[in-house]
């Protein structure tokens, strides 16, 4: 009798429809994908740096050629605006690119140490295979973060993408095999994390774990990897504050928080989570924040709409938890603050954007990431008080800061317990730059030179002759 597969069904969460299924691996199904994967690094590691940049431009190509395939799936399984995922398909290419390119630049080292006859040798090595582990809200970017690096320096990856958006990463996994990349080089293994987790994390061939998500998780992940002696980067939650000084350009600032702060419904690590504000602006501020806020559209993704739904009612839920319990506190809903009904939403989680004033730090909002469409703000009275109320945290993934004295903003830059600040303008993370938290948000960085770094030993080599 033949044993009928199972699947996971992949939800449009717009409408509630099946778009797609997908294998819901077993743990034996994690362990042949790291052993083949394993056997693939044995022969992968000697591919020449050369070769292995000339398949990694190939494959942005191929991304390129079938970016608007990727971004119909993306925008299916996900919800968000088709021109998101189209940009999300092109930046990621570029990030290919771009570490494609760094990995030519990897170096060892002689120290001149001057002995007759002795030389010590300091190389780079690939650290092995490594499981990539990442969530729903950037299937591909955060995926190619971690594949680019890891690929380029000659490591095999085993992906495990979110079981709400695996699509994505099952076709690019197949764009990949179409360039030319060997078998078993970069495998997808789709399937529940709770089911195949243990495998993934605490098999003996796995050497690093690289992982992007919730922090409970992560921590979680931490201590496995770390009773196995395992490398890990974690890329974790964020409660992002933005600081408006009392000499900030109001319209830049608000345009900046708004735009960022609802992209992608919320759904994304270091949006702005909670702003505050010079008590001389602030209501000037929260109103200019409320009409920039008011004229965001919600939709499906092929609409022309400016924001999708939450991925799912798990989701959904926080940001329904956190304006109930401002409201019980004493805050107040400038705009937004109840799930759409009707035609187009009955049938999706859809929460419009929502600010929620007069907020303090007893409140889930100025506390808890949100990861939806809520924002908290509150005033403050100096700039001592505001940086204190920005580290007041357990996170640390970013921070933001609006002034015209770059004096101020460089010193507030200076003093937040953040692994990225940005002045005056947010904007994406740029390619070669380091791109990660402190505290609770994370351990290690992503991009640039960094990011590659991370997936290499240091071999030291002491040459007598």
């Amino acid at each position: 009798m033949k044993i009928q597969m199972q699947v996971i069904e992949v939800i449009n969460p717009c409408n509630g429809e099946v778009v797609g299924v997908c294998p819901r691996a077993t743990e034996n199904d994690a362990a042949k994908s790291i052993e083949a994967a394993h056997e693939a690094f044995k022969k992968w590691k000697k591919v020449s740096v050369a070769e292995r940049v000339k398949l990694q431009h190939k494959a942005a190509e191929g991304m390129r050629k079938h970016a608007e395939e990727l971004a119909q799936i993306i925008a299916n399984e996900l919800g968000r605006p088709i021109a998101g995922c189209l940009t999300e398909i092109s930046r990621s290419a570029d990030l290919l690119d771009f570490y494609a390119e760094e990995g030519l630049r990897l170096k060892g080292e002689i120290p001149l140490h001057n002995i007759e006859g002795e030389k010590a040798l300091i190389i780079r090595e690939p650290i092995g295979v490594v499981v990539s582990i990442t969530p729903f809200n950037y299937p591909i970017t955060l995926l190619t973060m971690k594949l680019g690096a890891a690929l380029v320096a000659g490591c095999t990856v085993v992906a495990k993408p979110s079981e709400d958006t695996p699509l994505s990463t099952v076709r690019l996994g197949q764009i990949f095999e179409e360039v030319g990349y060997p078998e078993n080089v970069f495998k997808v293994i789709t399937g529940y994390g709770h089911e195949i987790g243990h495998t993934l994390i605490e098999h003996p061939l796995v050497s690093k774990i690289a992982f992007t998500g919730g922090t409970n998780t992560g921590k979680r992940i931490g201590q496995a990897a770390a009773a196995h002696n395992k490398r890990i980067t974690l890329e974790l939650g964020g409660q992002s504050p933005a600081v408006v000084c009392a000499d900030a350009n109001i319209e830049v600032a608000a345009a900046a928080i708004v735009r960022h702060g609802f992209a992608n419904s919320g759904q994304f690590c270091y949006r702005v989570n909670r702003v505050y504000v010079h008590a001389s602006i602030y209501e000037l501020f929260v109103d200019k924040m409320v009409e920039l806020a008011q004229k965001l559209t919600l939709g499906s993704p092929f609409s022309g709409c400016d924001m999708g739904p939450i991925i799912n009612q798990k989701i959904y839920q926080n940001s329904e938890v956190q304006v109930a319990d401002a409201l019980e506190k004493g805050a107040s809903i400038r705009t937004g603050g109840k799930r759409l009904t009707g035609e187009l939403y009955d049938k999706g989680w859809f929460f419009p954007p929502t600010i929620v004033a007069d907020a303090n730090h007893s409140m889930k909002v100025m506390t808890e990431e949100t990861f939806g469409p809520v924002i908290g703000v509150m005033p403050f009275n100096s700039n001592d008080e505001a940086i204190t109320l920005a580290n007041d945290s357990e996170y640390g993934l970013a921070a933001y800061v609006f002034s015209e004295n770059l004096a101020i903003a460089l010193r507030m830059a200076e003093s937040f317990e953040a692994g990225s600040v940005w002045i005056n303008n947010i904007h994406r993370s740029y390619h070669d730059v380091p791109f990660g938290g402190v505290k609770q948000s994370g351990m290690g960085r992503e991009k640039g030179r960094y990011g590659i770094e991370a997936y290499t030993e240091l071999k030291t080599i002491y040459l007598n002759y």
